[in-house]
């Protein structure tokens, strides 16, 4: 299925859905950061997910890193909640979402790497290597929040 996403657009359509989701910024020890290549856009994003009903919010963060990264992580913090009502994602299947995103810090403790249905590539990325890579401009708010390294989170 394919997914476009619009930001302040008003060719985008009217959102029919809204979902509450989770997504997360998983550190190495070295400072790169778990990346993951989109299946449905072919754009780099967190690893991150709607949250299902027996989901904690927490709990869907750590699941989405675990079905498409392959790994285990704990979450460690939290970066800040992002529900811009600008920002709409449009399905190939008819639904038009407005997500209102969590997004946690997390540290693996377990896995292996591995690409899933929903990626075609997974990788650790150095922060100066963030620049070159095709994403939308919400994950790169996300990912300029936690480098920031705030005493509080967004709110926003």
């Amino acid at each position: 299925m394919a997914r476009t996403e619009y930001y302040d657009d008003s060719t985008a359509p009217e959102p029919n859905s809204l979902v509450v989701a989770a997504s997360a910024v998983v550190a190495d020890g070295s400072g790169r950061i778990l990346l993951q290549r989109r299946r449905d856009s072919g754009l780099w994003a967190l690893p991150g997910g709607g949250m299902e009903m027996d989901d904690s919010l927490p709990g869907a963060a750590v699941r989405e890193v675990k079905e498409e990264t392959g790994l285990d992580v704990e979450i460690t913090g939290l970066v800040g909640t992002y529900t811009d009502p600008r920002h709409v994602i449009a399905y190939s299947d008819g639904e038009v979402r407005r997500q209102f995103n969590v997004c946690f810090t997390a540290r693996v403790t377990g896995g292996v790497l591995a690409v899933s249905d929903e990626s075609t590539e997974v990788r650790f990325v150095a922060p100066p290597e963030l620049d070159a890579l095709s994403m939308h401009h919400t994950q790169r708010l996300r990912l300029r929040h936690y480098l920031e390294d705030r005493d509080r989170p967004y709110l926003g």
